[in-house]
């Protein structure tokens, strides 16, 4: 059994190890840049470089690797040895600061958006040492931001980096108006629930869907599904016991706080959570997990399924983020607090969320738009695409008291006045949890639940750090330069209430009546990829970022192109691998099927003329109907695949694979699907959801 305390955190170059292994001077100037921002000195590099590989030997490293985040989604890494000739055929260990600050992979396969010409290759990674290298499978990994050879960020990292320092300086402007004087630090920290399906790898690997596209695109419901709840926080078999057991010891060497792990409400659907760190850590680690996550379930003849939609008519995957901000001295900025200059402080941060999610909502849906998602948003769980805050009704009804100068009762009636004045003490968790809301205050910090499990987090935690930045600044702008604060302070905080609380909705999101709410309100519902990412080139957008010197107007156009191509693509994908499947496996296997029955049939009344064929005969007529729809139908997927293809404008060919293409598919699944259900399972040529969802015993 393994000793948890002795395991965690030893495949990392740690601060414990830094602080062991480094010269006093040298880590403590490492230190500020850590965790002050602080640009880092050139001169200690070489000297870091050579503790980190001495170290990285130790743990068994003979590579290296710049670890980056490029526009695709998952990470990038290329190995180079530590070894070097030495002139009489031999070799030494070397490492040296440059080539642990700066790295130079080939960039011209990664998507760039058009940021960059095909023929120009070069791009160049830069160490980051907010995120802790570490040793994996022997080779030490360096976290790295990615850019081009003018600068532009090709990665994830690069931009999450810039909105942490647009909300540390924007918060620490706030903090100072409350008479903080020893924060010197404000960091967003996260915790991100991670949910995902495992499957047997035998029948995974008999799904060409699966293996191609990460999801079923066909398969008829099983009769038994999610309907009893018995799956939910229930016994954990004894092989995914194993896998978990697995999976927590090699995220506990790269230092992951994997702290909860139970069976999630699907079937075969199981959830992991760590404990909360910093944003970047946070989203390194997580990258992480879903890489340790799938390559732990191959040892166990499994396989991880990320997919946001993996199967049809059951709980999908998603990614909740947990977002809070902390400050370097310890304190949580959105908890409530006991007392009346507490409450005030974090009153006006939570107003500052309030705003920043009404008035960028567009940019909070596009952060989780992708194909997949679009699949699981707005039912079994997944909160719907209409963006809107829960705060439960105690909070609620504190800020409606404050827009309207009202008596608030906690026991006794209290004018409230913000500032030194009486405000009640605000209790956590005094309202029931809402699992329809996509972004739910949940007592000391917001669950963002609507990320997809597929994805990085960066993208979510980009957008809220960057809009709450903005509402901060605003806010400062306003209070730094007012005669009378507290009145100020009050005002400020009545209007913003005011203004932005079309966004607090403490309602069921999946009610019909919503809908309808939510747009009488002025609410967005943007219910696809295609038609949400275009306004990341609103103006107000563009302004935002740009203001904040988190994109560049040039990398904004390039990740609405990158992404509205990424969602094309991935349709295209799985339009041509359901072609493939009908014509190549589904039909002729139905077709011999309905062949056989016929055969049964001759055979019955060879013998007996008056036999009752009815039930084969109706088989046959049925298969015969819809195998003929089906071919119709792929026929017609295959001209629109044809027509989407030639399609130069991305924007336009993203609409036309969600109008076109999609409904298309649908209406292929639902003949194949009916075929299953009345074909033999000798001859259905795939596993069905059957074995997939409780094939792993």
């Amino acid at each position: 059994m393994s000793n948890v305390s002795e395991i965690f955190g030893s495949m990392v170059f740690s601060d414990a190890v830094m602080r062991d292994r480094l010269p006093k001077e040298t880590y403590k100037a490492l230190c500020q840049t850590i965790k002050n921002g602080e640009y880092l000195d050139k001169s200690i590099a070489p000297v870091v470089a050579s503790a980190m590989k001495d170290w990285a030997i130790e743990k068994g490293a003979t590579h290296f690797t710049h670890w980056f985040q490029p526009m695709t989604g998952i990470t990038a890494e290329k190995h180079d040895s530590f070894i070097s000739p030495t002139g009489d055929g031999r070799v030494i260990m070397e490492f040296s600061g440059k080539e642990l600050t700066k790295g130079e992979p080939d960039a011209s396969s990664f998507p760039s958006g058009g940021l960059r010409a095909t023929f120009e290759a070069r791009g160049y990674t830069a160490w980051d040492p907010t995120s802790y290298a570490f040793v994996k499978d022997g080779v030490l990994y360096i976290p790295t931001a990615f850019c081009s050879y003018g600068g532009e960020a090709l990665d994830k990292k690069t931009p999450l980096l810039r909105s942490m320092e647009a909300l540390n300086k924007q918060a620490m402007r706030i903090l100072a108006l409350f008479g903080n004087a020893d924060v010197s630090h404000v960091n967003a920290t996260v915790g991100a629930e991670q949910e995902y399906f495992l499957v047997d790898r035998n029948l995974y690997d008999q799904r060409m869907d699966l293996i191609f596209t990460g999801r079923t695109l066909f398969g008829a419901r099983p009769p038994k599904g999610q309907e009893l709840d018995d799956h939910y926080f229930g016994t954990i078999n004894p092989r995914v016991a194993a896998y978990m057991k697995d999976l927590n010891d090699e995220l506990w060497k790269l230092g992951v706080l994997a702290k909860t792990e139970h069976n999630e409400v699907a079937p075969a659907q199981h959830e992991l959570a760590p404990v909360f760190t910093t944003v970047n850590l946070a989203s390194d680690q997580n990258q992480l997990t879903m890489e340790i996550m799938q390559k732990v379930a191959g040892k166990h003849g499994m396989v991880c399924l990320l997919h946001e939609k993996p199967f049809a008519g059951v709980n999908g995957s998603g990614k909740h983020n947990n977002w809070a901000l902390a400050t370097d001295t310890g304190v949580n900025l959105l908890e409530p607090g006991a007392t009346p200059c507490e409450n005030a402080q974090f009153l006006l941060f939570l107003c500052a969320v309030i705003k920043a999610v009404d008035e960028y909502q567009d940019l909070l849906r596009i952060s989780v738009a992708s194909a997949g998602n679009d699949h699981r948003l707005g039912g079994n769980e997944a909160p719907p695409a209409i963006v809107s805050i829960f705060l439960g009704s105690e909070l609620e009804a504190i800020l409606s008291a404050i827009e309207k100068d009202e008596a608030y009762d906690a026991g006794e009636k209290k004018q409230l006045k913000i500032g030194v004045h009486a405000l009640p003490r605000i209790r956590q968790d005094t309202t029931d949890r809402n699992r329809t809301s996509p972004f739910a205050f949940t007592g000391n910090k917001f669950e963002f639940r609507m990320p997809g499990s597929a994805v990085s987090i960066s993208e979510a935690n980009i957008v809220i750090n960057t809009a709450v930045a903005e509402e901060l600044c605003q806010f400062a702008d306003a209070l730094e330069k007012a005669d009378d604060f507290d009145e100020a302070l009050h005002n400020l905080i009545k209007n913003v209430i005011r203004d932005h609380k079309r966004i607090i909705f403490n309602g069921n999101g999946y009610d019909a009546a919503w809908v309808e709410e939510a747009k009488r309100r002025g609410l967005l519902n943007l219910g696809s990829t295609p038609e949400c990412l275009p306004r990341m080139l609103d103006e107000k957008n563009i302004r935002l970022f740009t203001a904040h010197k988190v994109f560049s107007p040039a990398e904004i156009h390039a990740r609405c192109e990158i992404q509205l191509e990424g969602y094309s693509k991935i349709i295209n994908i799985e339009g041509l691998t359901m072609v493939d499947m009908v014509m190549k496996e589904i039909l002729p296997a139905v077709t011999s099927y309905a062949s056989d029955l016929g055969d049964a049939v001759l055979t019955k009344k060879s013998v007996v003329k008056t036999i009752d064929c009815s039930y084969e005969e109706e088989i046959i007529e049925k298969l015969s109907s819809l195998s003929g729809m089906a071919f119709s139908a792929v026929k017609k997927l295959d001209e629109a695949l044809t027509a989407a293809a030639a399609i130069s404008c991305c924007e336009t060919q993203a609409l036309y694979y969600k109008d076109h293409v999609l409904p298309q598919m649908e209406t292929i699944r639902g003949y194949v699907d009916e075929m299953q259900t009345i074909t033999s399972a000798d001859y259905w040529p795939y596993p069905s959801y059957n074995e997939l969802l409780f094939g792993v015993r």
